[in-house]
């Protein structure tokens, strides 16, 4: 079945997620990363299920603790609940939608809406770093900064203080309206456009 010709003129983000799509397919590339809506506490086990399936998946992951009646157990839980990554090529989206698990696309239109492959590296050099990470609600204001040494020199994202004096960097995917906090030392992080700067004293800076 051939694909409906896009409206020229059309800038909406429909047009824009189906460029992407149409590029790399015409480009043999490998196709762009998708989210997944999955049930709620099923993301592990639709993410085996999808990789199984011979599809290339990305479950972010964080550790916490959770207080049990007599004890405290380490947990690995999902960065974003209720979502999962995966490059899944055209031919294949039926196959995806049927795993067990899966509800459907995050989606713009009628088809389901790339995520940026710079979001998904950030957020890969996030979980491998081994720094305390959570998650966080979406910032709509903030300065702009990036890490310039360690294991995450170059990521970009906006500046938070933390109540111990410390700094976190906030990496939002906003497809989800989801967002990644990981904490760093002050002296790692410099505005986006200038020297090296400390945490601004209060809230966001």
């Amino acid at each position: 079945m051939s694909e409906q010709p896009i409206p020229r003129g059309q800038t909406s983000p429909a047009r824009l997620a189906a460029l992407a799509v149409a590029e790399a397919d015409a480009a043999g590339e490998a196709p762009p990363w998708f989210a997944l809506r999955v049930r709620p506490q099923h993301e592990k086990a639709a993410a085996l299920c999808l990789s199984e399936r011979g599809l290339e998946t990305f479950l972010p992951l964080y550790e916490t603790r959770r207080r049990w009646s007599d004890r405290i157990k380490p947990l690995r839980l999902p960065l974003f609940p209720g979502y999962l990554f995966a490059r899944v090529p055209r031919r294949m989206r039926a196959l995806a939608l049927s795993a067990p698990g899966v509800l459907g696309w995050v989606s713009f239109g009628n088809g389901p809406a790339p995520v940026p492959e710079e979001q998904i590296a950030s957020l890969r050099r996030m979980v491998v770093s081994g720094l305390p990470l959570e998650p966080w609600p979406p910032l709509q204001a903030g300065r702009r900064v990036r890490i310039v040494a360690g294991p995450l020199a170059g990521l970009a994202g906006t500046l938070l203080q933390t109540k111990a004096g410390g700094c976190r960097v906030v990496v939002s995917v906003w497809l989800l309206q989801r967002a990644v906090a990981i904490e760093v030392e002050r002296q790692l992080v410099a505005a986006a456009d200038g020297p090296a700067t400390a945490c601004a004293a209060g809230g966001v800076a």
